[in-house]
């Protein structure tokens, strides 16, 4: 499973709307296709419900499960219908 840490998009300690969207929108979401995915659920720098959201739509794109918390307890939140699962 590969991991993501949302605050590898983040510049600085705030998270900022529209800095934020430009990341997600320039960021390299192939490296992720066909991929089981976990998107880290704690970390350093407090994360607004609204950016797990847009990094999960960039993702569903690309991944075949998205999963949300941490490696040892993971949650399922999308699996794709691609993969006939």
């Amino acid at each position: 499973m590969k991991v993501i840490d949302i605050t590898s998009l983040v510049n600085g300690q705030i998270i900022q709307e529209e800095p934020f969207r430009q990341a997600v929108e320039n960021f390299n979401w192939e490296q992720y296709k066909g991929k089981r995915v976990l998107v880290q659920g704690c970390g350093p720098v407090p994360i607004p419900t609204w950016a797990y959201m847009m990094v999960t739509a960039k993702l569903s794109q690309y991944a075949s499960s998205i999963n949300y918390g941490e490696v040892k307890n993971p949650f399922l939140v999308f699996q794709s219908k691609k993969n006939g699962r």
